[in-house]
């Protein structure tokens, strides 16, 4: 299964509480909604989604400060 924004804003909102309005640009991290727990959760779920392994320094707010950057970054890592 592909990884698409929505699958990954219903899998966030099952640990935190980004809220039912969430969408592509919703900040994660910058605005507080995730905490450490959640980000690694949502760190094995991106792993485990894409097939890839994510290294600390790609851990990033370009790369996963919203659902958009999260896609487009295991999209290019995937590829």
């Amino acid at each position: 299964m592909a990884l698409t924004e929505a699958i990954l804003i219903q899998t966030i909102s099952g640990f935190s509480d980004i809220g039912a309005d969430a969408h592509g640009e919703t900040p994660l991290f910058s605005s507080g909604a995730l905490d450490s727990v959640a980000m690694l959760n949502l760190l094995a779920f991106v792993e485990e989604q894409a097939g890839i392994e994510i290294r600390a320094d790609e851990v990033t707010l370009e790369n996963f400060d919203t659902p958009a950057r999260i896609v487009r970054f295991a999209g290019e890592r995937s590829r």
